[in-house]
């Protein structure tokens, strides 16, 4: 940890510049991010009064490139992490107690003392940090009390899953304040991913976690979850002349949780019949040659399409790693188009099937579809149901496309976003 005025001053002098450069991607427009840090420091002040010691942290939301809805399935996917975080000041306070304010919601108060399952907190931020916590000691670090307070532009709801940079953001203060930063990004991954699924009731991957904690774009094959296998992936889109654009739908995900555990499930009930965990374990050809009978078996067509689109999906994730490494973006759009269409035909996870009238999200792929005609590439982003849209867009039309799609779903709508390279990190101690 710094002194408090210390960093302060650093922060204000320009010292962090070049380190906020490369973390956020942004050149020398370093500013912004300063004054973020600037403000992140007077929230812990104004909430919890001044500390002699304080360190910063910053965890990046992801977007998912390719593989949506393979990575509970042991499958492969493309992730990345992005220009938008959550960040936080936290310093130690002597008590046997972790405090966490987030701006805008109340604050978090966990007594070290009891860190069991609360099924009143399930969906709730505190069961989040309650399993981190938990986790951390399960595994023989010896956990100290600290306040922090946190600020965050990771858009919720926005696919860009602000859950898991908010679950890395707490491994990562717990990793630096508790055990010595002795834990690797891998395994904070895992830590969060286990808050989730356990402490906070929510069936998830691994792929939010890992694309938020490892930074940068990350090909990743979960054949084991313990030690899956991760590459990283040189992906330039300026070189291109494209960039990234993550469309908010309008939709709300609020009461969508049964939506997304049908996906997993329904996987695991085609699994199940050929006596197997997950889809990764299950060949391919065997399956397509048993459909008949895994139809009459399970009376269930989606979860037929749903394994289909799974093994196709996750082949695809990797023909898009190697196409960006090749160079053949043309071939990367394509199959980017091609992702989209099985999420939508197969996966099903554009709209809720309990809200049929409610399509948001479907009618911003119609927009990027009559926008960019036969130049980019769009999908579903994320969980899906509800949220948002990814889209690569040539730079000449940017500005176009931009306007558009504001025009029909509001203004500020559409993001702009770039790759960080920089997953959870401190960014001063």
């Amino acid at each position: 940890m710094r002194k408090t005025e210390e960093l302060r001053a650093a922060v204000k002098n320009g010292e962090l510049d070049e380190k906020l450069s490369y973390i956020y991607a942004c050149g020398d427009d370093t500013k912004k991010y300063s004054d973020r840090l600037l403000s992140v420091m007077d929230g812990f002040n104004d909430v919890f009064g001044a500390a002699d010691e304080i360190s910063l942290y910053s965890a990046p939301g992801r977007t998912e490139i390719g593989g949506n809805h393979t990575d509970h399935q042991h499958g492969c996917v493309l992730a990345g992490s992005v220009n938008l975080d959550v960040i936080a000041a936290a310093a130690y306070n002597g008590e046997n107690v972790v405090r966490i304010k987030s701006k805008g919601y109340d604050m978090d108060i966990i007594d070290l003392n009891d860190l069991e399952i609360d099924p009143a907190q399930y969906d709730k931020a505190i069961a989040l940090i309650r399993g981190v916590l938990r986790r951390f000691k399960d595994m023989g670090y010896e956990l100290k009390g600290f306040n922090a307070y946190t600020e965050s532009n990771v858009l919720k709801g926005s696919g860009l899953s602000s859950s898991a940079a908010f679950e890395v953001l707490v491994g990562t203060m717990v990793n630096d304040l508790c055990a010595g930063g002795a834990v690797d990004a891998v395994e904070i991954a895992k830590i969060g991913q286990y808050a989730e699924n356990v402490f906070y009731n929510k069936p998830s991957g691994l792929l939010d976690q890992m694309a938020s904690s490892v930074g940068a774009v990350v090909a990743v094959d979960f054949k084991s979850t313990e030690s899956p296998e991760i590459n990283k992936v040189d992906f330039d889109l300026a070189k291109y002349g494209y960039s990234l654009c993550i469309i908010d739908s309008g939709a709300d995900h609020a009461d969508l949780t049964s939506e997304y555990a049908s996906i997993p499930a329904e996987m695991k009930q085609v699994a199940a019949y050929f006596g197997k965990e997950v889809l990764r374990e299950v060949d391919k050809e065997e399956f397509m040659s048993s459909i008949k009978d895994i139809r009459e078996k399970l009376g269930n067509d989606r979860a037929v399409l749903r394994a289909y689109h799974f093994f196709n999906e996750s082949e695809r994730a990797c023909r898009e790693t190697e196409a960006v490494r090749n160079g053949d973006f043309d071939g990367f759009l394509r199959l980017i188009k091609e992702s989209g269409r099985s999420s939508y035909m197969y996966l099903q996870n554009v709209y809720a099937s309990s809200m049929p009238k409610e399509q948001a999200v479907s009618l911003t792929l119609a927009l990027c579809d009559e926008i960019l005609g036969d130049r980019g590439a769009y999908r579903v982003h994320g969980g899906g149901f509800a949220g948002t849209v990814q889209a690569f867009v040539p730079n000449d039309i940017l500005g176009e496309f931009k306007s558009k799609i504001e025009a029909v779903l509001g203004e500020g709508m559409c993001h702009i976003l770039s790759i960080r390279p920089v997953g959870g990190c401190v960014i001063a101690e």
